[in-house]
């Protein structure tokens, strides 16, 4: 077992992309994931301006994935969005969105913060959206590009570990967000580099980050940043 475990996290044999693109497009999509990060404080933390710079996000990246699709037709595949590994995927995700879902609730009730509210329900709904496209930029960008860069041949263990350091820091200053992003994203990045689909992690991760907000952080999303415009 620690024979494979170390192969897995020093061989990227397996993980080679349909169509390569070079290093310095793969280092400025790093660098354009950065700053979308940057502009999350800015604009959701500083500014309150959480929808707005969600739709903004979401808008921005669709048209460079429409870009790069226009470019390259296996592209999508190549990034994760796929549907023939989903089974697959699913059944290793399931276990650990099991055990998480216990944990939630157990510290919740632990701390007195459970807190189950209809708000939870078009979370669960809308959220998943959002957690595809912090999927796709965190691990499909960050983790795939850093894997493949020619230039600078890191081991998967360095990946995962740095990848999930950068999507902790982006929760910052929460104490549990940047502790649960941290161990989500360790998993989520062992395995993307395994068996690559970013749908199945995008929907488990708005699912658990929903229960989350709800169970551990006490955090109500659904009225930071819907109903504050209906009123």
């Amino acid at each position: 077992m620690k024979q494979k475990l170390t192969k897995y996290l020093t061989d990227f044999s397996s993980f080679s992309l349909t169509s390569p693109s070079s290093d310095k497009v793969r280092l400025l999509e790093i660098l354009a994931v950065v700053l979308t990060g940057v502009g999350k404080f800015i604009f959701m933390d500083y500014l309150n301006w959480r929808l707005p710079f969600v739709i903004m996000a979401i808008l921005f990246w669709s048209l460079y994935v429409r870009h790069r699709y226009k470019k390259d037709r296996q592209v999508l595949k190549d990034w994760g969005f796929r549907k023939d590994n989903f089974k697959s995927v699913l059944k290793l995700v399931l276990p650990f969105a099991l055990v998480s879902i216990v944990a939630f609730i157990g510290i919740g009730f632990i701390q007195g913060t459970l807190n189950p509210t209809w708000h939870i329900i078009p979370l669960l709904i809308t959220y998943p959206i959002w957690g595809t496209v912090q999927q796709f930029l965190t691990i499909g960008l960050v983790a795939g590009n850093l894997s493949t860069l020619k230039s600078l041949k890191l081991k998967k263990g360095s990946v995962i570990l740095s990848t999930a350091t950068l999507f902790s820091l982006v929760h910052y200053p929460s104490v549990w967000l940047l502790i649960g992003t941290f161990i989500l994203a360790l998993f989520y990045g062992y395995i993307y580099l395994k068996s690559k689909n970013l749908y199945v992690l995008g929907l488990f991760h708005g699912w658990l980050g929903a229960l989350f907000y709800y169970t551990v952080v006490n955090q109500d999303p659904f009225a930071d940043v819907f109903l504050k415009y209906m009123h």
